[in-house]
């Protein structure tokens, strides 16, 4: 058994060469990329969708496309400043909500807290009811609102519509922040205690960015959530791709296209979103263990 044994060993260590094992290992890796789109799956997903796509564009009325296509195209401008201006002032807002769940006192951490569970337990719809029929109508009330700089813009509708999805997205991505600060290493920020950095400078060098990587997946589902609360705002009289499709639904009379065109629109933004996040996934360097 021990010759068999030391007879085998050889046998199981000879190989191929070292340039023919890393061609094979190449091939090996670039044959599933090569072949994907050729999967059996795929080739039927692909023909279903070509099918659909021929379907909707030979029995479905599209003639009235032209005549909105410039109101659509400002839709799609609003939903997108409506999507990048909430999401960056949310961000701005939930990291120090995160912050100070996690290393605040609690006469800062509560408040907090309870901003999230509140933000967070509630419907979008009522906050963004609540703020404009709500808190909008109390405005008029006072001479001196009224009368200030304030005025032309707080007799609108955008700015409720930019606050409510803004306090829904810091509540919700202060929660995703409060877990990505606790989860970074305490070994690296001791680490740059040591070498001497101040507060502000570990926080904005070392805490924040790696907290940042750490939630930047869920941030780019969050981010995928605002883009589809986006048109709750058309409730309230703001114009964006959603109150558009629904004005051309009244005046036409047509159910399926515009419904078809706005998801097909919302798809596309998704994709884009998706896309970016990835891309500064990958370029965010990282160290493997």
């Amino acid at each position: 058994m021990k010759g068999e044994r030391g007879a085998s060993a050889p046998e199981a260590r000879v190989t191929l060469p070292p340039e023919e094992s890393t061609l094979d290992a190449t091939a090996l890796t670039s044959l599933p990329r090569g072949r994907a789109l050729l999967e059996p799956h795929r080739i039927a997903l692909m023909a279903v969708a070509a099918g659909i796509v021929f379907c909707a564009a030979w029995f479905m009325r599209w003639d009235w496309l032209p005549q909105y296509a410039g109101a659509i195209a400002s839709g799609v401008g609003v939903t997108l400043l409506m999507l990048v201006s909430t999401s960056l002032l949310g961000f701005f807002f939930a990291v120090p909500i995160a912050l100070v769940q996690v290393t605040g006192p609690w006469w800062l951490s509560l408040p907090a807290q309870g901003f999230c569970t509140v933000i967070r337990g509630t419907p979008l719809l009522l906050q963004l009811w609540l703020l404009y029929y709500g808190l909008g109508s109390l405005f008029p009330q006072f001479p001196e609102i009224r009368q200030s700089f304030l005025w032309p813009y707080l007799r609108e509708a955008w700015p409720y519509g930019v606050a409510a999805l803004t306090l829904s997205f810091a509540a919700y991505e202060g929660e995703v922040m409060r877990g990505a600060f606790a989860g970074v290493p305490r070994g690296e920020l001791e680490a740059a205690r040591a070498y001497g950095m101040s507060r502000w400078k570990l926080f904005w060098r070392i805490w924040l960015p790696r907290a940042v990587h750490r939630a930047l997946p869920t941030l780019n589902g969050e981010t995928v959530l605002q883009l589809k609360a986006t048109p709750l705002v058309a409730t309230i009289t703001v114009i964006d791709v959603y109150a558009v499709i629904s004005k051309i639904r009244q005046v036409t009379y047509l159910t399926y296209e515009p419904l078809l065109l706005l998801a097909l629109i919302y798809l596309i933004l998704t994709a884009l979103l998706v896309a970016a996040f990835r891309y500064f996934e990958k370029r965010i360097p990282t160290r493997s263990a």
